[in-house]
């Protein structure tokens, strides 16, 4: 089993930055993708970013590709997302995720392992 827990969300205004944290334990052997996704209220839950944990090679939406950034350390075993020019339709839930599946098309994968969620609120 692989646990995961978000951190770092929170309240701001539009244009600011905030960077989220997702903590992983248990048995992280192997892991291949690791995600992040959202869901705002009354809207399904979309692909944000990923990233290949061996290799560090990522993947975004194009929604927030070239303001978000994500990141991975394998030895403090977390992974984070660097959200800039934060915008008001960024306001979400964002889940951190895992997943033992490989593929050509890793936001497309089967992610198994969800953290509980973070909220992040930007205000026009």
């Amino acid at each position: 089993q692989v646990q995961l827990m978000e951190s770092g969300g929170g309240a701001v205004q539009d244009g600011d930055s905030l960077r989220l944290s997702c903590a992983v334990s248990g048995k992280t052997t192997p892991l291949y993708w690791m995600g992040w996704f959202r869901q705002a209220p009354g809207k399904p839950r979309e692909f944000v970013a990923t990233i290949s944990w061996y290799t560090g090679s990522s993947d975004y939406a194009n929604s927030v590709r070239d303001r978000f950034t994500i990141s991975r350390d394998s030895t403090m075993a977390t992974v984070a997302l660097q959200m800039d020019n934060l915008k008001p339709e960024d306001t979400a839930t964002y889940f951190c995720a895992a997943t033992q599946s490989l593929g050509p098309d890793p936001p497309s994968l089967e992610y198994t392992y969800w953290g509980q969620g973070t909220h992040v609120t930007v205000s026009a």
